[in-house]
């Protein structure tokens, strides 16, 4: 039996190889702790030995006896004022978060747009469009190409918030996941994390040079919308050579047309406040001599800045001829306000009041920096021009703002005249330009029916025309999948306050402040309401239009911003 062998003295003793250096030694009782290799606990346990503070009990402040005793609690034990009811809500609700789905049918400028107003944990996962290759899509190229589409966008005056959306759309169509595109004035830059393991990759450019060429942005407009289209195969090879093609391609109208177009503005505008045939060619010539000035200017490396300090002498010297001649049959405060017609910055500011109410506030300070500039600019050059005049004794007569000019079917004909040398000066497409002029024409008829038949205030009643301007505008670029801007921007210009802009400027030149001021004042709120009404129109067309979101018409995310926080 193997029972009956191997007695105490058969058995030898280990040897050291057999016994582990870890082990108890002989004679210690099974009191000892065990080894942690073999009993692993938490890190987050509470140590052998320590009892927690039942609720009620403890030392301190905050205990009943107040006696100040040393008794030792847990960091883990729950404070005493803790309780089911006081304790915080899930982070996940009991009926689940909203699954958000988005429509393909809707234009790629509203999904994207939906998708940044999202929370980032809430966003659907990518699903690309256009198949990269087997190694996955190229992320450096990716993330360059995205980038010199927005500089192009950025450069042709669009918003912020459609500057970001075009570049999201970019990354999410080649399957870029975690990308977070950031505007300001003149920088772009945008991160991508592949996973919340990895370090993020970040690249940035910055807009050294700004112009204004419709045609351009319509061209990058529909690249982008062919690069989101899933019928449509856009490789990055092909983006990039389309890409070229339109920064190489030249602008629809040479030099000269635009020479003319401002000439044609600028007479156009002087109709429009009571001017006749012969103050259109007068202030038509002299805004052409601006014109050639600010190029002369701009070709020796001048400032923008004095380039409008110059442009806007040349109509304000020929009014103040004009009335040191004693010219009859023409009025100089027309010739004048026709000249600052095709000054004014209109498109910039309707970019920076645009930019602010949809939260983008760095950007939108800038645009309004840059319009202030641009502002001070021509009152520097036309009030150089008018008191000069009034100390060699032009009679310039102020009262003129108050003369009526019922002419409805001419004035008609004149603000659609201003807008189509307006679409023709912001490089528009040939395709664009009827449109744009009809706009403007509807805008005008709401406005002369407003302020001049009803009797409504006429800063009110340019906020009411510019909110239609911007509704049209908006209808029109979802109707051809493009910006609104080449809808809106030209069609706003028989809205600018030129008039009270020189009206102003001529009392503050006759020292008279009270009523130069408060002239200004107000085409500094005739200006706001133009870019608040061009803005409010385009909301109100998103409004009332099916917007992709959650599942279950969940409501529409607000800008960025909702009451502040």
């Amino acid at each position: 039996m193997v029972a009956e062998q191997g007695g105490p003295e058969d058995q030898k003793p280990q040897s050291d190889e057999a016994r582990s250096a870890f082990a108890p030694p002989e004679g210690v009782g099974k009191s000892a702790t065990p080894s942690e290799d073999d009993h692993p606990t938490s890190e987050f346990a509470i140590p052998a030995g320590l009892t927690p503070e039942p609720p009620g009990t403890g030392s301190g402040s905050g205990s009943g006896s107040g006696s100040g005793s040393d008794t030792i609690g847990s960091a883990f034990a729950p404070p005493r004022t803790h309780g089911a009811r006081q304790s915080p809500p899930a982070f996940t609700p009991a009926h689940g978060i909203p699954m958000v789905q988005l429509t393909k049918e809707a234009p790629w400028q509203d999904r994207m747009r939906t998708m940044l107003r999202m929370p980032v944990a809430e966003r659907p996962a990518p699903e690309p469009v256009q198949k990269p290759d087997e190694a996955g899509p190229a992320v450096p190229r990716v993330l360059d190409l995205t980038l010199r589409i927005g500089e192009l966008l950025l450069a042709g005056g669009e918003g912020a918030e459609d500057v970001e959306a075009a570049m999201f759309a970019v990354t999410r169509s080649y399957g870029l996941d975690r990308c977070e595109p950031t505007v300001t004035f003149t920088l772009l830059s945008i991160s991508h994390q592949p996973s919340l393991v990895d370090d993020p990759v970040t690249a940035s450019r910055t807009v050294r040079r700004r112009g204004t060429d419709y045609t351009r942005l319509a061209a990058v407009f529909r690249l982008v919308d062919d690069i989101t289209t899933e019928d449509v195969e856009v490789s990055l090879e092909e983006a990039y050579r389309r890409l070229a093609e339109i920064r190489r391609n030249r602008h629809p109208y040479p030099g000269w047309v635009l020479t003319l177009a401002g000439g044609g503005l600028a007479g156009a505008a002087s109709v429009l406040v009571g001017g006749n045939a012969l103050v259109f060619v007068v202030a038509a010539a002299g805004a052409m001599l601006g014109d050639r000035l600010a190029w002369l200017f701009a070709g020796r490396g001048m400032p923008e800045f004095y380039q409008f300090v110059v442009a806007a002498m040349p109509p304000a010297a020929i009014g103040v001829a004009l009335t040191l001649t004693h010219s009859t049959g023409i009025r100089p405060s027309a010739v004048i306000t026709g000249g600052l017609f095709a000054l004014l910055p209109g498109r910039a500011l309707v970019a920076g009041v645009q930019d602010g109410l949809t939260g983008y506030y760095i950007t939108a300070a800038a645009r309004l920096l840059e319009v202030m500039y641009f502002f001070i600019a021509i009152v520097t050059g036309v009030l150089l021009v008018l008191y000069l005049g009034v100390q060699l004794g032009a009679q310039l007569n102020p009262e003129e703002r108050f003369v009526a000019h019922d002419r409805p079917v001419v004035q008609i004909l004149a603000s659609m005249a201003l807008c189509f040398a307006f679409a023709i000066l912001l490089q528009q497409e040939r395709s664009t330009v009827l449109a744009v002029t009809l706009n403007g024409g509807v805008a005008w008829v709401i406005y002369g029916a407003m302020a001049r038949t009803a009797g409504i205030s006429p800063v009110a009643a340019t906020a009411v025309a510019a909110g239609l301007v911007g509704l049209f505008g908006q209808l029109f670029s979802r109707y051809r999948y493009t910006s609104s801007l080449p809808f809106i921007t030209a069609a706003i210009g028989p809205l600018l306050p030129g008039s009270a802009t020189y009206f102003g400027l001529l009392g503050v030149a006759q020292n008279e402040l009270d009523r130069g001021l408060a002239s200004l004042s107000t085409a500094v709120a005739t200006a706001l309401a133009i870019a608040i009404g061009v803005n409010l129109g385009s909301e109100i067309s998103r409004l009332f239009m099916r917007v992709p979101g959650a599942v279950g018409g969940a409501n529409r995310r607000a800008a960025k911003r909702t009451r502040g926080f």
